[in-house]
């Protein structure tokens, strides 16, 4: 498995350089035409020439936004989660979906004592009071 190595490891940076030559915008090519550095990359993969070239010479490489690399900004940056427990807004949004289930369950259990009541009467051969 070893001896294969090497060649996995040429094919994988072919590969990859090949798909990053694909998704990279026209403007961010650098040197010859996107569709060269195509080209390049498929001939020379095999020898790793192209897919070198295109990973050193053929794309321009954004600097990080503020200058800071990503671990520096994580260093810095603070999280902004907040539990629900200590979210304000969560809990007002809590209590009014109490409020109106409170609301509705007392109305089902107004609807339920009339019809009981409704029951009750038919029962016991009485005449339906119109409310």
């Amino acid at each position: 498995m070893v001896r294969y190595l090497p060649f996995l490891l040429v094919l994988a940076l072919w590969i990859y350089a090949f798909i990053d030559c694909l998704n990279t915008p026209e403007e961010e090519v650098r040197g010859l035409p996107k569709v060269v550095w195509v080209i390049i990359i498929l001939l020379f993969g095999e020898v790793l020439v192209g897919p070198i070239a295109w990973l050193a010479a053929g794309r321009t490489r954004r600097a990080p936004v503020g200058g800071s690399t990503p671990s520096e900004w994580h260093r810095n940056a603070r999280t902004q989660y907040v539990a629900p427990d200590d979210n304000p807004e969560f809990l007002k949004s809590l209590k009014a979906e109490n409020t109106k289930d409170e609301a509705l369950l007392k109305d089902w259990e107004a609807d339920l004592r009339r019809r009981e009541e409704e029951l009750r009467r038919r029962e016991h051969g009485e005449e339906p009071k119109d409310s």
